[in-house]
């Protein structure tokens, strides 16, 4: 078996280590160009040889160094088991290498071919409630197969072993989009592959049988060879249970990926190993981990067509993709040029949208802007969906955006490896959100998602910028910590933020948070756990609310969704409903603990409310608040010498920034005010009387 290298496979070692030091230089980068690297998905397998040749001269026409290949191409390049045909990818790397473009090459392992699936097809994936998998799409077989193991191993070495020294190869790019479409998988292999990491987790049964609490409906196991996956059942399958098997399913997969990276880098020691995430859209990997792996963070990402903040959604994938990076650049490995085909409609970008999109993953520390895909398939799954090169061709609005985009992102090299800090932070914790959205919660209405957006969308709106970081992280260098709705609160985790708050720290916590521990268990002393005390307060009983239902409050606005009863022990109401089925008692309270002070929400307060009482919050910190609901963009990146103020107007009408510098992409001389037209982005470099 592979072994990671922090050892934390069904472990419970802490996230000391877990997040790279701010500011630190990338342990690996890219080769080559000081360029911010422009690209993406090229695959070549599907077209002619003359296509090649054209699609070369379009892509350095439009600015193109960096293209990711070979991601789907195990068929062609291992047609049989164990023999090799490396003859196209040979002649698509040397005419990449001779135009000067860049090489990000993918090992093909997320389609196994079909002589995999004839072979072995016990590696076949197996739903929850027993149905088996089978080919003709994408995704990976069982990730706990040592089949599939040694045969992505072994294509992975393959490869590395062939291109380690050609001149194009600037990165390695494993697989494609670990846990999507297949996160879980109940077959055989990975039975047996549970019971070992429950072994490495608990040493004994004694042990296990307590953190599952069996002795609730008579399921203690007396032998290790008694547990199973836990499959759809009667009623209700143990809830520890099912969230140890999240966590091992995430470690599965993770195994997966360091076996291909460490065959890698046996040939390749130098260049650095990649694989794309999709931060805040995929629920079943837990990518704090993931991100320790990664020689450089790269992320997927795409719209949510329907929705009209889409644009705050995107900033705040980019914010959690910055902070796996540990603040350090990373890659923007994968987003659309327009249209999606996968979602329900297949909205098209915007005129401008597509830069505006790319400027704020930029802005908020991408040096790679990379799409899906160079040139649009012809067939298959995704025909539909947008490219680069667009089915209309070069003479075309998407095409000339793609080449303009590509231009203002040559004028911008100066501004890589510079970083955006921040003092605010909102806790993103992946185990807490397994445990949270399993069955029987207090009330269908709680979404962590949802208590997320809101809070982010909130500052968003006022121009602030916001990390994520685990509970257990260090948190030195915050001012502020967000908990919207953090449900599982570990011992470790509740110690860390007490402490956070006792050194002089702000800690608002929204209601749902620290019902349970690491175990899924209500903390002795009940709800609130190791929270209770720098809260002030405890909870006595939910009194969640019906569907619709709101309340008023003493201080403006309302409530719904959720209230508490409280019973408060030094905390201070700031706000109490007057009226419904939780009148009298505390919406917000406030309480001094230590140095520091703490919040409770114990509702879902209207956005004006949440957003005065958050500007509230960080006014006592000395944390600049921007104007709100301007709908403009506003991030800063800085590498110490210089800042550059990034702003990207999202609004129908023109908008004003205050700056004095140099405007990078006009050319224009700042003096303490630029014009920002509608749809459009500008980006500053600070001069030093600002």
């Amino acid at each position: 078996m592979t072994s990671l290298s922090t050892s934390r496979l069904g472990g419970d070692a802490g996230f000391s280590d877990a997040l790279a030091e701010p500011g630190a230089a990338p342990p690996f980068w890219p080769r080559g160009t000081r360029e911010i690297r422009y690209g993406g998905d090229y695959n070549p397998e599907q077209w002619p040889r003359e296509t090649w040749l054209r699609d070369i001269d379009l892509m350095r026409e439009a600015g193109v160094n960096l293209v990711s290949i070979g991601i789907f191409s195990w068929a062609l390049l291992e047609p049989t088991e164990g023999e090799f045909d490396f003859h196209l990818l040979d002649e698509v790397m040397d005419l990449l290498a001779g135009a000067g473009i860049d090489v990000d090459l993918g090992t093909p392992t997320a389609a196994p071919p079909a002589w995999f699936w004839k072979r072995y097809p016990d590696s076949a994936p197996v739903t929850r409630d027993g149905v088996v998998l089978g080919r003709g799409s994408r995704g990976i077989v069982s990730p706990s197969s040592p089949d599939y193991r040694r045969a992505a191993t072994r294509i992975a070495d393959r490869l590395a072993a062939r291109y380690a020294d050609h001149p194009a190869l600037v990165m390695w790019h494993v697989h494609n989009e670990y846990g999507a479409p297949v996160s879980e998988s109940y077959d055989a292999h990975s039975v047996l592959a549970f019971r070992a990491w429950l072994q490495r987790r608990y040493g004994s049964l004694d042990a296990l049988n307590a953190a599952w609490g069996t002795r609730f409906w008579g399921q203690m196991y007396g032998f290790w060879d008694e547990i199973d996956a836990p499959r759809q059942a009667a009623t209700v399958v143990n809830q520890t249970q099912r969230l140890d098997f999240a966590r091992f399913s995430s470690d599965a997969l993770l195994e997966c990926f360091v076996g291909e990276r460490d065959a890698i880098r046996r040939h390749t020691p130098d260049l650095p190993i990649t694989t794309n995430f999709m931060a805040t859209n995929c629920p079943s990997v837990d990518y704090w981990k993931w991100a320790r792996e990664v020689d450089v963070v790269a992320n997927d990402h795409y719209l949510k067509a329907e929705r009209t903040d889409n644009h705050v959604l995107l900033a705040m994938d980019a914010d959690l993709t910055r902070s796996l990076a540990g603040g350090r650049p990373w890659i923007l490995m994968e987003h659309s040029t327009s249209a999606v085909n996968w979602q329900p409609r297949n909205l098209a970008k915007r005129p401008g949208e597509l830069a505006r999109n790319s400027m704020s993953h930029f802005g908020r520390g991408a040096d790679g802007v990379l799409f899906f895909q160079f040139r649009a398939s012809r067939y298959g799954a995704e025909k539909f969906h947008s490219a680069m090169l667009p089915h209309s061709g070069p003479d075309s609005r998407i095409w000339k955006e793609v080449v303009a985009l590509g231009q203002d992102l040559r004028r911008l090299g100066e501004v890589q490896g510079s970083q955006v800090r921040t003092r605010i932070a909102i806790l993103w914790d992946w185990e807490s959100f397994w445990a949270q959205d399993l069955e029987w919660r207090p009330s269908v209405e709680l979404s962590h998602r949802r208590a997320i957006e809101q809070y982010y969308s909130a500052l968003w709106n006022r121009r602030v910028t916001v990390d994520f970081v685990h509970p257990e992280a260090d948190l030195t260098g915050y001012a502020v910590l967000l908990a919207p709705q953090l449900y599982l609160v570990s011992k470790r985790a509740g110690e860390n933020l007490s402490r956070f708050v006792a050194d002089g720290g702000r800690l608002v916590v929204g209601f749902a948070s620290a019902l349970v521990d690491e175990d899924d268990a209500v903390p002795d002393g009940g709800y609130l756990g190791p929270l209770a005390e720098p809260l002030g307060l405890r909870v006595e009983e939910f009194l969640p609310f019906a569907e619709d239902e709101a309340a008023p409050l003493s201080s403006g606005g309302t409530g719904s969704l959720w209230a508490d009863d409280l019973r408060l022990e030094g905390a201070q109401p700031l706000s109490v409903f007057t009226s419904g089925r939780a009148e009298g008692r505390p919406a917000v309270t406030r309480n001094a603990f230590g140095r520091g002070t703490a919040w409770y929400v114990s509702t879902r307060l209207d956005d004006q409310r949440l957003g005065t009482l958050l500007e509230d919050v960080l006014v006592d910190t000395g944390i600049p608040v921007g104007p709100a609901n301007t709908g403009m963009e506003v991030v800063e990146r800085s590498d110490g010498a210089s800042r550059f103020r990034i702003a990207i107007n999202h609004a129908e009408s023109d908008q004003e920034l205050s700056a004095t510098g140099a405007e990078l992409l006009t050319g224009e001389a700042v003096s303490g005010s630029l014009r920002v037209p509608a749809g459009s982005v500008r980006i500053v470099r600070i001069g030093t009387d600002e």
